[in-house]
């Protein structure tokens, strides 16, 4: 059992940056695996990025290759996203994810736990 809090977005101007973490509570961190969603309004929630918590292993969505980056430290228990050239369309609730596995999941129903979200407004 784990529990996940999101922080680090705002309002942002397309083209800037955001850092986004993902804070995890509970037992054995290192075993899961974390995964990145987002969700904007009227629109389903689309895999973002994922990383094996043990390993390092990542993985992401075509429309955020190039841009985005994920990753972790252990020591903090925090998985991060890093989100460079920020465009409108990446507006969003970002939630961040995690299941008791090794390998990466890039499907909602892969998850068993997850976080509040955090708001990304970014502006034209």
């Amino acid at each position: 059992q784990v529990q996940l809090v999101e922080s680090g977005g705002g309002l942002v101007q397309a083209g800037g940056s955001l850092r986004l973490s993902c804070a995890a509570s509970g037992r054995s961190f290192s075993r899961y695996a974390v995964g990145w969603f987002r969700q904007a309004p009227g629109k389903e929630r689309e895999f973002v990025a994922a990383i094996n918590w043990s390993g390092g292993s990542v993985h992401y969505a075509d429309s955020v290759t190039g841009r985005f980056s994920i990753s972790r430290d252990n020591a903090k228990h925090t998985v991060y996203l890093q989100m460079n050239s920020l465009k409108p369309e990446d507006t969003a609730v970002y939630y961040c994810a995690a299941v008791y596995r090794y390998t990466i999941v890039v499907v909602s129903p892969g998850y068993d736990y997850w976080g509040q979200g955090t708001q990304v407004t970014v502006s034209s």
